[in-house]
């Protein structure tokens, strides 16, 4: 470097011209750097390429490593140890070393592949700082690399979501499109927004969310779960986040780490809780391992895709729990690709195993989560997700977990919760599971005609299941989501009986996420299974929208009550203790009328379904054991009040929720 520089002094502007051109043609990403050089007279060139060279000479050095994973970590974690990814051309011919007594380097890892390094570190002992890691090997001079440690911040409880909480599901590109600079990024492969594809991009972001908290707040949810917002760098079909390309990445048509920080802080403020999606199961075609793969069995069926083959799974979910099932079935259900553009990661790997135990630790940890839902729960190695959850959990013993079964067997979905009494002793960790066979229940009973074994029959049967739950209080009910069709379609558009799915799910000893949108009845009849049109923007959420949920601008009366129904439900359910974690008791339906009832000390709430047309006398002494004779009740919705005594009218068909909370 001395030499170049002695040399520029001695330069004239013609002779420093060509030695900057070769510069930026040999290293581009100093392109932007130099653009403006030509504009320099002669003494502020000289001064420009002093600082370039020497950033030139640094960049050589770290050129050699193009990614350290995780980017950051914290000193003062349960888990002392620490497993760093370091990508890079050749990287596995060096050797790393600390010179740190604070800093131990337990094992150096290499693969087939040379351009990656797995270098494992003891922090018991380490403090908050930056520290270098030398890369050496023989004949070279070697490089450094320099690696932070912070300090955790002890302010974050990491208390997870439970009953106490209503989730508020979003998929963010179609809710607001709160920045409408970062529609299209030029680097990424999908690059148009066109509101009009079902499948294509919108705009919704990260800042969208943030300037809708208000909203969701006072409607009365207490969490928000927005589906996945790290990058998709895909070339189409990008919008919905599952297919991720960078675990450590925010997409930037989303926004910046700094958003989504943010996000969590103005939710943190407001006392309200983020969960992260996350997906073990699977990448995105177009994720940056595919152009390089780690080791040969970093993905599933690894050998057949580079020979241009994709194995499918076979969706059998279960053989994961199947005593007699095929060995074949089995491995072809978790070792299968979720879809063709979705390689299927190998947890069995235990290199991978940490990178993805670390990952998920790493956005607890940066975005101050209060939950994780884990995308296609029994797709990966059953092995692995038990050791996920239970370092995460040892991490975080307050946190919280949904795990995503699709089933409406309840012994599958209740398989996969903490604590289940499992045959093949398989222990998962899993705090919480989805509730798909309460969903089809409800939507199945209320569309039902009222005889011995259909209708509301099938309600009072579900939730008689909870039986064979480790804990069904802890269990997450929804009465749609991001990958069904709306309630609302679901139901017929029959507004009495959605009013009564999701009073009812709200009542219950559950945990309830309810999707944007069902508070003013978005539907999907006309394509009742198609995943986009399900997705819908949010109306309000784009300037110049006709129709405003945020506003009431433009809403019909069907919408705006549904709206204030669920906010007033939202709103008690917030603050009612005997919701949250009072006993529930109900009564088999009879003459079209189901009553359930949760109480806890002094509070009691009775709820009534009820299918009758015409108006309806409920005689209330077959209640009796509710003890709430000669009691006064309000109804939450309409805040009416009267007295339990022999007989309540029912005026007209739909839910009904009553409190001895006046």
């Amino acid at each position: 470097m001395f030499f170049l520089l002695l040399k520029f002094k001695q330069c004239t502007n013609q002779e420093l011209t060509p030695f900057f051109s070769r510069i930026v043609q040999v290293n581009e990403p100093l392109f932007l750097f130099a653009s403006s050089y030509k504009n320099l007279n002669i003494y502020s060139m000289k001064q420009f390429l002093y600082c370039l060279v020497f950033l030139v000479v640094t960049q050589m050095s770290a050129q050699q490593i193009q990614k350290v994973e995780p980017p950051v970590w914290w000193v003062g974690m349960q888990n002392t140890e620490l497993e760093l990814m370091i990508y890079g051309e050749d990287i596995a011919s060096f050797t790393p070393s600390i010179k740190s007594k604070k800093i131990t380097v337990t094992g150096i890892t290499r693969t087939e592949n040379k351009n990656y390094l797995f270098l494992k570190l003891e922090l018991k002992h380490a403090k908050a700082g930056k520290f270098d890691i030398k890369f050496k090997k023989k004949s070279t001079k070697g490089f450094s690399y320099t690696y932070e440690l912070k300090a955790r911040d002890l302010t974050q409880k990491h208390v997870g979501f439970n009953s106490s909480d209503a989730i508020y599901l979003i998929t963010p590109d179609r809710f607001v499109n709160g920045i409408t600079e970062n529609d299209v990024v030029a680097t990424l492969l999908e690059k148009k927004i066109d509101r009009t594809d079902d499948y294509g991009r919108h705009g919704g972001d990260i800042t969208g969310i943030s300037n809708k908290l208000d909203y969701i707040h006072d409607l009365g949810f207490t969490a928000i779960w927005p589906c996945p917002l790290l990058t998709n760098d895909m070339k189409e079909s990008s919008y919905h986040g599952y297919a991720m390309t960078d675990f450590y990445e925010v997409d930037p048509r989303f926004g910046t780490l700094a958003e989504y920080v943010d996000l969590s802080d103005k939710m943190t403020n407001k006392g309200m809780k983020l969960i992260m999606d996350q997906v073990a199961n699977h990448i995105g075609l177009e994720h940056w391992w595919m152009k390089d793969l780690p080791a040969v069995d970093w993905v599933n069926y690894q050998k057949e895709f580079l020979k241009g083959e994709t194995v499918i799974t076979n969706h059998k979910r279960t053989t994961v729990q199947d005593l007699y099932v095929s060995k074949k079935d089995k491995a072809l259900h978790t070792e299968g690709w979720f879809v063709s553009a979705m390689p299927d990661l190998n947890q069995k790997n235990p290199l991978l195993a940490t990178y993805l135990i670390q990952n998920s630790i790493w956005w607890v940890e940066t975005l101050n989560l209060g939950g994780i839902r884990q995308d296609t729960y029994p797709y990966p190695d059953k092995n692995f997700m038990s050791d996920w959850a239970k370092a995460i959990m040892t991490e975080y013993p307050a946190f919280s977990i949904v795990g995503e079964e699709w089933s409406t067997n309840p012994l599958l979905v209740g398989y996969w919760q903490q604590g289940a009494n499992n045959k093949d002793g398989y222990e998962s960790n899993l705090t919480s599971t989805m509730d798909f066979p309460m969903q089809k229940a409800v939507v199945d009973g209320l569309n039902e005609a009222e005889t011995w074994g259909t209708g509301l029959v099938k309600l009072y049967e579900g939730l008689s299941n909870d039986f064979s739950y480790a804990n069904p209080e802890k269990i997450m009910i929804f009465p749609d989501n991001h990958d069904m069709g709306r309630v609302f379609t679901q139901l017929k558009e029959d507004i009495p009986n959605t009013k009564m799915a999701l009073g009812y799910m709200l009542s219950l000893p559950r945990i309830p996420q309810v999707y944007y949108g069902t508070e003013i009845l978005m539907e999907n009849t006309a394509k009742p299974d198609d995943h986009g049109l399900i997705r819908t923007d949010f109306p309000g959420g784009w300037e110049g929208d006709a129709v405003n949920a945020f506003t009431g601008v433009g809403m019909n009366d069907a919408q705006l009550d549904m709206q204030l129904f669920l906010k007033k439900i939202l709103n008690y359910r917030k603050s009612s203790t005997a919701i949250h974690t009072g006993k529930t008791i109900h009564f088999s339906p009879s003459k079209n009328v189901y009553v359930l009832a949760r109480v806890l000390n002094d509070e009691t709430v009775v709820i009534v379904l009820n299918k009758n047309t015409d108006s309806f006398s409920l005689d209330l002494n077959r209640f009796e054991e509710l003890g709430l004779a000669g009691k006064k009740l309000k109804n939450v919705v309409s805040e009416a009040t009267f007295t339990w005594n022999e007989v309540l009218e029912l005026n007209a068909r739909g839910f009904y929720m009553f409190t001895t909370k006046l």
